[in-house]
């Protein structure tokens, strides 16, 4: 068969891995395997995995050139370009319920404005009437639940011939006390990692480690950091230590507490979903309901203290670890549940463009009701209160990319005062595009100054605070100008207003430029407000032109 796996992040995390193992065993099973990317990948992004670079990799552009057997959804947005590709039939890979990853909205940070909203549009992914693989009996029994999908249970499998309690160790294991091995990223909240190192030192343990995907050289409260590790390498790391503290809130069928057990070790969680595939307290670890951190602490000190007692849970470990499967047995599996697959009725390109448009335009209703929600709120408040409302201004840079949430900074400001918002950037390659969007809220925009300039000398790049330097701004999204006097006023009519400034091209590739706005955003209300106590000075017909708007 012709298989296309949709991937979107080939960096090392356990998602990927997991794709990588039964790609790369459907390739050796005979079938061609391609792994489809939204843009081109760098073959350094995946040499961290010894034999992913064995499969055909290419971009989704190329791949709409290609016909295939079965084309395989990995992550939640993956559902959303199946239509896009050509094939007999359409799979989706769930390795957990991934809306649950969205962080509540925070009004004073903008990396979560909208999470609410994302977090139904993700959740959504799963009423699509395709055929799941998933890899966790909850899982699978969430989404019948739900979604009354009858899907393919397979569980993953292990390396069993690197993920051995013999062979080398990058320290012997320390003869009093315990070495803690921490795991996973320190910047994704629901993986808990600055907590666990904390809870370890509280217990007095005699060393921590910390395996990280995270680019980091050091982390306090770790001994020893390792950072980025290649899949072969981390059995060493894994046989130094004696107990793996996991203590995220949220996973699958989580594979380090497995690859520890099979390295001779044991482990403490928390009652995450997916843990019970394998861990029984008591047993083979420790599991501790969800934040209930002094008996963590507890658990850390009785297991520095009895070493009878650790060595019994490691043994429980081993006997888990020897009778689970390896990555053969579950990519046969895997195979095995898309044969099945590929034996029933052919799923229609039609049907998933018309359900990921429908997808797509019950979210846009959902966030226009949530502007205007806004809109309505500030409309009503007083104008002495205007100043409370949460705003932000966002700066996006880009050589010829395309804009990206990747090449972003933002600032958060109250509505109503003057807000000088700077923000600072180091030029990698000319030109270089900038764009600023001033504000996420129905409203009128007083702006005052853009400024570009180097950082160092002040050389000023570009300037813009009257109407004829308004000229070489292109005023995109949902905005348009108003009135250009001595400020100039624009109203924006959504939650994406943009100024585009002119592309820096004479600027040295590795300077610094600093980009300044200079500006105050209001509600509807307090700018007619202001305008009838002033005698508004600009078209006639405005306050119509401004309601056509929005109606």
């Amino acid at each position: 068969m012709k298989i296309g796996f949709l991937l979107g992040w080939p960096e090392i995390s356990g998602g990927s891995y997991v794709i990588y193992e039964h790609a790369s065993r459907l390739k050796r099973s005979g079938h061609e395997v391609a792994i489809i990317t939204k843009e081109h990948v760098a073959s350094d992004r995946y040499t961290w995995h010894p034999v992913a670079d064995i499969l055909d990799w290419m971009t989704l552009a190329a791949a709409e050139k290609k016909q295939f057997d079965i084309v395989i959804a990995t992550w939640w947005e993956s559902p959303f370009f199946l239509h896009q590709l050509t094939a007999s039939y359409y799979v989706y890979f769930v390795q957990s319920i991934e809306s649950r990853f969205w962080a509540e909205p925070d009004a004073k940070n903008h990396a979560t404005q909208g999470n609410d909203l994302g977090k139904l549009l993700c959740e959504s992914t799963y009423s699509y009437n395709i055929p799941i693989i998933t890899e966790a009996e909850w899982i699978k029994d969430y989404l019948f639940t739900h979604y009354n999908h009858q899907a393919y249970l397979v569980r993953n499998g292990i390396r069993k011939d690197i993920y051995t309690s013999e062979g080398h160790v990058v320290s012997q294991r320390i003869g009093k006390g315990v070495r803690v091995l921490v795991e996973g990223p320190v910047d994704v909240a629901y993986k808990n990692v600055p907590t666990t190192v904390e809870l370890c030192r509280q217990a007095g343990v005699e060393e921590v480690w910390l395996l990280t995907s995270s680019k980091i050289d050091d982390f306090s409260g770790v001994d020893r950091v390792f950072s980025c590790i290649p899949v072969h390498e981390t059995p060493s790391i894994y046989r130094s230590c004696d107990v793996l503290v996991k203590l995220s809130y949220i996973e699958g069928m989580f594979g380090p507490p497995l690859e520890m057990f099979h390295c001779g070790g044991t482990a403490i969680v928390y009652d995450v979903t997916g843990h019970d595939e394998y861990i029984v307290h008591g047993q083979n670890s420790y599991v501790v309901a969800k934040d209930e951190n002094d008996q963590v602490v507890s658990c850390l000190q009785r297991l520095q203290n009895d070493p009878d007692e650790l060595d019994r849970l490691k043994a429980g470990a081993t006997a888990t670890a020897a009778k689970w499967y390896d990555w053969e047995n579950s990519s046969q599996e895997f195979e095995q549940s898309l044969k099945r697959i590929s034996q029933g009725s052919i799923i229609s390109r039609a049907y998933l463009k018309e359900q990921t448009e429908t997808l797509f335009a019950n979210h846009q209703l959902r966030t226009t009701a949530r502007e205007m929600e806004v809109f309505t709120q500030r409309a009503e408040e007083k104008i002495d209160s205007a100043s409370a409302v949460d705003n932000f201004v966002q700066f996006y840079w880009h050589s010829g990319e395309g804009w990206s949430q990747d090449r972003c900074q933002w600032v958060h400001y109250s509505c109503g005062d003057l807000v000088t918002a700077s923000f600072a950037l180091d030029v990698g390659s000319i030109p270089i595009h900038l764009r600023i969007d001033p504000s996420v809220h129905i409203g009128v925009i007083e702006l005052h100054s853009i400024r570009v300039a180097v950082c160092d000398s002040k050389e000023e790049i570009f300037l813009c605070n009257n109407a004829k330097d308004l000229s070489r701004i292109d005023i995109q999204g949902t905005f348009y100008l108003l009135h250009s006097g001595k400020n100039m006023l624009f109203f924006s009519y959504g939650d994406d207003p943009q100024f585009v400034l002119p592309s820096c091209e004479k600027v040295e590739s590795k300077a610094c430029i600093e980009v300044t706005i200079v500006f105050r955003e209001m509600s509807v209300r307090q700018f007619l407000t202001e305008q009838c106590r002033n005698g508004f000075p600009g078209k006639k017909g405005l306050f119509a032109k401004m309601l056509h708007r929005l109606s």
